[in-house]
């Protein structure tokens, strides 16, 4: 299979080009100008097993808070474009993941509905000069354009770092799992027949 995708997006706060490719192996050449943010979705690749390509030039001037929002936003939309029809893939998942003091659990559907449910609090308001409210920010963006529910829960943890990394490892495994193809169901992953975003 080649499930790929490239998503151009410009507006007035960010110029962004991202490809994603759903078999490949997590390969990552990233660069968004925020550092923290380029540290994350690299495991984000690594731990999913896809091959992500992002370029964003944004106004950090401001704040971070556009590029992350619309690099999560391209990166949904490339998934939904890649899935297709999402005929024959799992369309769940889920994964808890320890990352040293701490414990995340992330499951996903991609059913083709929107929702984000987001119960992970941050001990510290920045990671760095990165702001701790842009991880639920970028799920937001992603389960949007995704037609995708995203829930995380942090069972516990007081590292911040390890927080974010928790979320983004656990959401990796979570999406990995759900666009794997299900040799038991070739079809539609739906008693309805469609999925539709």
């Amino acid at each position: 299979m080649h499930r790929t995708a490239t998503v151009t997006r410009r507006t007035t706060e960010t110029s962004i080009v991202l490809t994603v490719g759903l078999d490949g192996t997590g390969r990552a050449d990233i660069a968004t100008g925020l550092g923290f943010f380029d540290h994350m979705l690299t495991l984000l690749a690594g731990h999913s097993l896809l091959d992500l390509t992002i370029r964003c030039e944004g106004d950090l001037h401001v704040d971070g808070h556009h590029t992350v929002e619309d690099v999560g936003r391209a990166l949904g939309q490339a998934v939904r474009e890649a899935l297709g029809e999402r005929r024959g893939i799992r369309r769940y998942g889920h994964f808890t993941l320890p990352m040293d003091e701490t414990l995340a659990t992330v499951a996903v559907d991609l059913g083709g509905r929107a929702a984000t449910v987001f119960h992970v609090p941050f001990p510290v308001p920045s990671i760095g000069t990165f702001d701790t409210q842009l991880v639920e920010v970028f799920w937001e963006g992603f389960a949007s354009a995704a037609g995708a529910n995203v829930h995380a829960v942090l069972h516990h943890g007081h590292n911040a770092h390890h927080i974010a990394e928790a979320v983004f490892k656990a959401a990796a495994r979570a999406i990995r799992m759900a666009v794997e193809s299900d040799p038991r169901q070739p079809g539609i992953p739906s008693t309805k027949g469609s999925l539709t975003v």
